[in-house]
């Protein structure tokens, strides 16, 4: 009984909490719905009108949604493969016992604690200017033809921002992970004549597959809503190659000033995802279960 009352005073206590949560959550949500069936300009407001399903029709037929989806795709896809391949050797080297390791796994850590905006700025004018930049003047020193990175090579330039700013996550991940390494079983397989290559795939790959699959969750949901890195360097350009699902949303509402195909873009981008979200989820359940 007292339980019962606990259980009843805890979810009373709540209830304010989740409500405002709730409202918090729903309003945005139910407004943008409400626009998307509307044809509304910034340039002419109050002269709204409904038009039912044709923002969706509109965005979804638009040339630059196949474009901004493939884009998106590259890049979710290129820096997960970047974080994990160089997160794993990264988590296995600050596991090592070395003079100040708590130093440096700080610096590694760092960039995840920029600002996105900064980053971008760092890297746009030290880094990969064309003249000015780092890689220009070691381009210049070992007299090779420095590369106008967001000219020529947008999506890398972008691809590169980006990837830096999430390896430090899935390194600390990784490292966490590698700490719960029960040592016993590496010295039993060292004991039986196991080299570093066979302890490493044998043992610790598959000790780190669960918080691969994790670091993959997680970082898929933020990636795509990459958004700051791009427009601080590219602007979405050249043509459409930089430009993903996010700054497309952006680009109708703020720059071709359409509210409604931009929040039906929106909608579009929570269920797409949804979708990947749905897939993920499954795969990291069926991969704890195992």
């Amino acid at each position: 009984m007292a339980t019962q009352q606990t259980q009843g005073l805890a979810r009373g206590l709540l209830s304010p909490a989740v409500g405002l949560l709730f409202v918090w959550m729903i309003v945005p949500l139910a407004m943008t719905i409400y626009f998307s069936t509307l044809r509304y300009s910034l340039l002419d407001p109050g002269a709204e009108t409904f038009i039912g399903l044709d923002n969706f029709r509109y965005f979804l037929t638009d040339p630059a949604f196949l474009a901004s989806l493939l884009n998106t795709l590259v890049l979710v896809g290129a820096v997960l493969a970047i974080t994990i391949v160089l997160g794993v050797p990264l988590a296995l080297l600050l596991d090592q016992p070395m003079i100040g390791r708590n130093i440096v796994r700080l610096m590694v850590i760092a960039p995840f604690f920029v600002m996105p905006t900064v980053s971008a700025l760092v890297w746009k004018n030290l880094l990969l200017h064309p003249v000015s930049g780092l890689l220009a003047w070691l381009s210049t020193l070992v007299g090779v033809t420095p590369i106008d990175w967001f000219n020529d090579a947008p999506m890398l330039a972008v691809i590169l921002i980006v990837a830096w700013q999430w390896l430090p996550f899935a390194t600390l991940i990784l490292l966490t992970a590698l700490q719960s390494q029960d040592e016993e079983q590496k010295e039993a397989a060292e004991m039986d004549g196991a080299g570093a290559f066979s302890t490493f795939f044998h043992l610790t790959l598959p000790h780190l597959a669960r918080p691969i699959t994790v670091v993959i969750l997680i970082e898929t949901i933020f990636l795509l809503t990459v958004f700051a890195e791009i427009f601080v360097t590219t602007g979405g350009g050249p043509g459409l190659q930089t430009t993903n699902i996010a700054f497309m949303i952006y680009s109708q509402a703020l720059i071709q000033y359409d509210v409604g195909s931009a929040s039906a873009g929106g909608l579009v981008a929570v269920v797409i995802a949804n979708i990947l979200a749905f897939f993920l989820v499954r795969i990291v359940g069926r991969n704890l279960e195992t």
